[in-house]
């Protein structure tokens, strides 16, 4: 769904998940955006997903895993039941890896693609195998709109609060592509944000925000090195709106969405 530019939604934030290169979940990227503790570049370390069945975890790939944690990590937080949940993942892409992988089949004699990696390589798997793990019959959307996709499914996930009144999960994801792909779509890992949104405050609300559109340029982080990950991993150009909200602080961020269009986002802390 898209929101026209003259809409404002609300919703409670319950919940955090995050996983990124250096940062292995919420508390550890709270502490780098509070500035308690220096950030430490290194690749993502994605944890086994417990959740799924034995055969379903074998075949999870980089993507499965990835929203897996950052989604569970945000229900945790808000002590919610995830199969009660209505979800929304956006992704700028697919699972790069194994879109390599199939490519480099196709360019062979033996255009024979096996069925999980074609599984794999749509872009609603991570839903699909979300659904599988959690046993969720509530509502899912998935979306992708490049390096405005955080935005998309921050609005989309708004909406959903606004007119369903219904917890809904943003799960909003990207993976890293290998060579020759990585030259044109040069996201350098995985990494993702989960936030749960709720239509009322609860004893787990962390903050209200509220959406509307703008035309100011986006926020930026003053770590560089932050800034460069906000820059080369569309889901982490959520990172000014993280941040405010790790240090539990109010205010207005500017995040980047679909040029000239900004989205404003005021916060304000419980």
């Amino acid at each position: 769904m898209n929101a026209p530019l003259n809409t404002t939604l609300s919703a409670w934030i319950s919940g955090i998940g995050f996983l990124a290169p250096g940062l292995p979940d919420w508390p550890a990227a709270r502490a780098v955006l509070r500035g308690e503790a220096p950030y430490q570049p290194a690749p993502t370390l994605l944890p086994a997903p417990s959740i799924l069945p034995p055969a379903e975890r074998r075949r999870a790939s980089r993507v499965v895993k990835l929203t897996l944690a950052i989604g569970l990590e945000a229900a945790a937080h808000a002590q919610a039941d995830v199969a009660t949940l209505a979800t929304v993942f956006s992704a700028s892409g697919a699972d790069g890896h194994t879109c390599h992988a199939l490519c480099e089949q196709l360019a062979t004699d033996d255009r024979q693609i096996s069925p999980t990696r074609f599984t794999n390589s749509v872009h609603n798997a991570a839903a699909g195998y979300w659904g599988i793990a959690t046993r969720a019959m509530a509502p899912c959307q998935v979306i992708c709109a490049y390096d405005a996709t955080f935005g998309a499914g921050l609005i989309d996930a708004l909406g959903q609060v606004a007119l369903d009144q219904q917890p809904t999960l943003l799960i909003s994801y990207d993976s890293e592509y290998p060579e020759p792909l990585h030259v044109t779509r040069p996201i350098p890992d995985v990494a993702g944000v989960g936030l749960l949104l709720t239509p009322e405050r609860s004893e787990h609300s962390l903050a209200r925000i509220t959406l509307t559109a703008s035309a100011a340029p986006a926020a930026r982080l003053a770590d560089p090195v932050l800034e460069a990950q906000r820059l080369a991993i569309p889901a982490l150009r959520a990172l000014p709106l993280l941040q405010l909200l790790a240090r539990n602080e109010g205010g207005t961020v500017v995040l980047d969405y679909l040029s000239p269009m900004q989205l404003q986002i005021e916060v304000t802390p419980c």
